[in-house]
């Protein structure tokens, strides 16, 4: 398949009127967006896990059980792991 012509887009290096201060300054805020969504993917992986291990744990407690702490941090885990794919996957 041929690729569609774009030669009338300029290149993302080409873009008329921009100065080098302003295209470091938009590839810093470029970097900044990215750098804060992996922390934040990192944040829901660590947190995921422990509330709802936590609450299972509570649970085992009450309950007077012994698995439900497994149960609740397999959980969490996974309900972390769909947020992420949710959140950041469809880019």
């Amino acid at each position: 398949m041929a690729s569609p012509d774009r030669s009338s887009e300029p290149a993302p290096d080409e873009t008329p009127n921009k100065t080098s201060e302003e295209k470091a300054e938009e590839l810093r805020a470029f970097n900044t967006r990215e750098q804060d969504a992996a922390w934040r993917s990192v944040a829901y992986l660590i947190s995921g896990p422990l509330v709802y291990g936590g609450i299972g744990y509570l649970l085992d407690r009450w309950l007077g059980t012994t698995w439900i702490v497994g149960v609740g941090i397999v959980g969490g885990m996974a309900l972390s792991l769909y947020l992420i794919w949710f959140r950041y996957g469809s880019h």
